[in-house]
């Protein structure tokens, strides 16, 4: 069991509802669903009936709840002890972030805020957002995939999609692919992924499973299976077993992301040196 877990407990608690519910997270609605049952499992508590068209807290999962409302809370409340660095930016990547618009995004971003602190953390497709909403990072370096509640979105740049392939498979060896082209159960998946992901990670599989797109290419050299990723993981994610062929489809826009309720200096000039870098059209 793990806290994020239980801030998905407590979000169906409050829309009794899966699907409202995972998109509040921005994950799908069977991953959601598959912690909500493991909480449960471990609690060895039954805290919500569900039928096919309603969802109910029972009496135990109301007590439960409240009790994981004050103990987030509580944990919540620790937040401002633990920044003790003010001018630190804890910068979130998922990926290749931003790909070679970093050096000139980080050189604006200095030029405007002199001394602030650059710090790093990866993120995944699952937690590109949530990491932002839950105060995890100050900045993402996401991908694109629309509008987010609470969070400004500001596109940098766009990159083809590219399959990740086997350097010995047939697939080595085509100027281009489609999704078409490869059978379903070849492709590697991610998990926990919403359905706004689905144009971008292949069709799904039951083959193995990878959550870290920095780990894509030796996932596909490891398991012989075929991946998507952007033409730019070339220049940060090669590998001497794969191959990166082109991929008809819609390119991959990536973006930097902040909450929308955070005015401070180094987190605003963060969203000035996007815009400044960016040819692409920002959200509203």
């Amino acid at each position: 069991m793990d806290i994020e877990s239980l801030r998905y407990v407590v979000t169906l608690a409050e829309e009794l509802h899966f699907g409202r519910s995972a998109r509040r997270h921005y994950i799908g609605e069977a991953p959601f669903g598959r912690r909500i049952r493991q909480v449960e499992s471990e609690l060895s508590v039954r805290m919500f009936d569900r039928t096919s068209r309603r969802v109910s807290l029972t009496s135990e999962g109301a007590a439960l709840v409240a009790r994981i409302r004050q103990v987030l809370a509580d944990l919540d409340a620790l937040r401002p002890a633990i920044v003790v660095d003010p001018s630190a930016v804890r910068v979130g990547v998922l990926g290749f972030g931003v790909g070679g618009q970093w050096r000139q995004l980080r050189r604006e971003v200095l030029s405007d805020v002199p001394g602030i602190v650059l710090t790093h953390r990866g993120l995944t497709l699952k937690s590109q957002y949530s990491a932002l909403h839950q105060h995890e990072v100050d900045v993402a370096l996401v991908h694109y995939l629309g509008d987010v509640d609470g969070i400004d979105l500001l596109p940098v740049m766009q990159t083809p999609r590219v399959a990740v392939v086997p350097r010995e498979s047939l697939y080595s060896e085509a100027d281009h692919l489609s999704v078409d082209d490869v059978p379903s159960d070849h492709w590697l998946r991610f998990e926990g992924t919403d359905d706004r992901f689905v144009d971008w990670v292949g069709p799904p599989a039951a083959g193995r499973v990878t959550t870290s797109l920095e780990m894509l290419t030796t996932a596909v050299a490891t398991t012989g299976l075929v991946g998507i990723h952007g033409a730019e993981a070339a220049n940060f994610f090669a590998h001497p077993d794969v191959c990166f062929v082109p991929l008809k489809g819609p390119p991959i826009t990536t973006a930097v992301a902040t909450r929308h309720d955070d005015t401070r200096p180094a987190v605003a000039a963060f969203r000035a040196a996007a815009r400044r870098i960016s040819a692409l059209p920002t959200t509203a």
